[in-house]
């Protein structure tokens, strides 16, 4: 089952996809009402109660999508209680691009760099077989809600970014039970987006890096993930296709299992506060940057994955021009 949500007419609305079509389900006005009304039912099921309400209205799902009517397929009314966060170093060949930026000037080219480190870390560790977790991968928080971009939406260049560059990537999409339970609703495909020009500069400036936006959907796809994602990464500028690269997810293209990620996010009690959702991205091997791409406003990332449905588009916003001052900090 494959989910949207969408305004039209002021009104908000939720559909599963069928084919050509949207077809809405009877009084939602977001996915998070259902997956709370799921959990404090008997069913436990988001595709269940989804089920159980019917159907409505079938809409024309291009239609929706042209007229950028569909949003995100998960928000929060209050943003602050939506959290994005993600893996690094998770996949299979992740490592290439990212050791090549992270090397020294100088030092034994022998040695491996913390990333290979890392990344060696999680292929002799992060497919546990029992009930011990795996090694802990690579973690960094990207914001809360408000960093969330809809499909068609534009991702912002901040005043003092240095590069801004897409990273097409599979996200989880959770919400915490009332005592505390994480429960996944599904995934996204979506678009990581971050300074990858910054963190080449130092690896330890992979924080700052990757708090910028970022986009998700615009469909969530209820259930398990498939083990192999296919996919295409896309770039166009002008109208013009710029770059294009395949790439691919699922745990069997990773060095981590979903549920080793999960837990080593989830183990924070933080993490577990009632009523929160978490987006949380499972890592990349494809960027664009790696192949020498300076990405400029106007540019328009391309995101697909059959298994996700629709591709997700966002072009790259113009560089802002409200730069925050050092000496901006007041004395109260």
């Amino acid at each position: 089952m494959r989910l949207i949500q969408f305004s039209k007419n002021g009104q908000r609305g939720v559909a599963r996809i069928e084919g050509a079509q949207a077809i809405t389900v009877p009084g939602a006005a977001s996915i998070l009402d259902i997956a709370q009304s799921a959990l404090v039912g008997n069913l436990k099921s988001l595709a269940k109660d989804i089920e159980g309400r019917g159907s409505g209205d079938a809409l024309d799902y291009a239609e929706l999508l042209a007229s950028n009517s569909v949003l995100a397929p998960v928000d929060h009314p209050d943003p602050a209680h939506c959290l994005v966060t993600g893996t690094g170093l998770t996949h299979l060949g992740s490592a290439d691009t990212r050791d090549k930026m992270h090397q020294k000037v100088a030092g034994d080219v022998e040695a491996l760099t913390d990333s290979m480190k890392m990344f060696k870390m999680g292929l002799e560790g992060g497919k546990p077989t029992g009930d011990k977790p795996g090694v802990q991968p690579e973690w960094f928080y990207k914001g809360d809600g408000d960093c969330v971009v809809r499909p068609g939406g534009a991702l912002d260049l901040p005043a003092f970014a240095l590069d801004g560059g897409e990273e097409p990537e599979v996200a989880g999409i959770y919400l915490i039970a009332p005592n505390g339970e994480p429960w996944r609703l599904g995934f996204a495909i979506g678009n990581e987006y971050s300074d990858h020009v910054m963190e080449r500069q130092n690896y330890l400036y992979l924080a700052h890096s990757k708090l910028r936006a970022c986009a998700i959907g615009p469909e969530l796809l209820v259930g398990d993930l498939p083990d192999h994602v296919e996919g295409e990464s896309r770039i166009f500028r002008d109208g013009k296709l710029l770059w294009k690269k395949a790439f691919v997810s699922g745990e069997k293209n990773m060095s981590h299992t979903i549920g080793n990620l999960e837990y080593h996010h989830f183990k924070y009690r933080q993490f577990r506060r009632p009523g929160d959702l978490h987006i949380h991205f499972f890592g990349t091997a494809t960027l664009s940057v790696g192949d020498g791409i300076v990405t400029q406003a106007g540019d328009v990332f391309e995101i697909e994955a059959p298994v996700f449905g629709a591709a997700l588009r966002n072009p790259l916003g113009a560089r802002a021009n409200d730069e925050f001052r050092l000496g901006g900090v007041k004395t109260l």
